[in-house]
């Protein structure tokens, strides 16, 4: 199901996001240091949202312990709900991720993920919300 675009200016985001070294990471591709965000050892069911626009992203059932220092998860719930960009950053090639309606970053992912995808949705905390009430 195809989400319909969000576009705000930056005044309007930081606004929305209140911290800086958050709107740095969420609308400027930042990363926040390893194992420094919220939800890295975070256990509780639920879903995790987009911060920016709180479209579901990812369940908690679907989390996992990657050693990355990052909240990782081997699958989104809607693969229309994240967008993949090429990244050649920092010397790097990887797959940068977004949430497909307001373009927020996310993360990266990456092809060495448990079964059954294979995938690790390296993703800051900064860039999401986790709603309890959806467990």
């Amino acid at each position: 199901m195809a989400h319909e675009k969000i576009v705000k200016t930056d005044e309007e985001w930081r606004a929305k996001i209140g911290d800086e070294q958050d709107f740095q990471i969420c609308r400027k591709g930042g990363t926040e240091m390893r194992y420094t965000g919220r939800y890295v050892n975070e256990k509780s069911p639920g879903v995790y949202a987009c911060r920016c626009c709180d479209l579901p992203l990812f369940e908690s059932a679907t989390k996992y312990d990657s050693g990355s220092g990052w909240p990782s998860f081997f699958q989104g719930i809607d693969p229309e709900a994240i967008s993949e960009i090429r990244d050649v950053t920092h010397g790097m090639v990887r797959t940068e991720v977004r949430c497909a309606r307001c373009d927020s970053h996310l993360g990266h992912v990456f092809p060495d993920g448990p079964q059954p995808t294979g995938l690790r949705y390296c993703i800051n905390s900064a860039s999401l919300n986790l709603d309890k009430s959806q467990a």
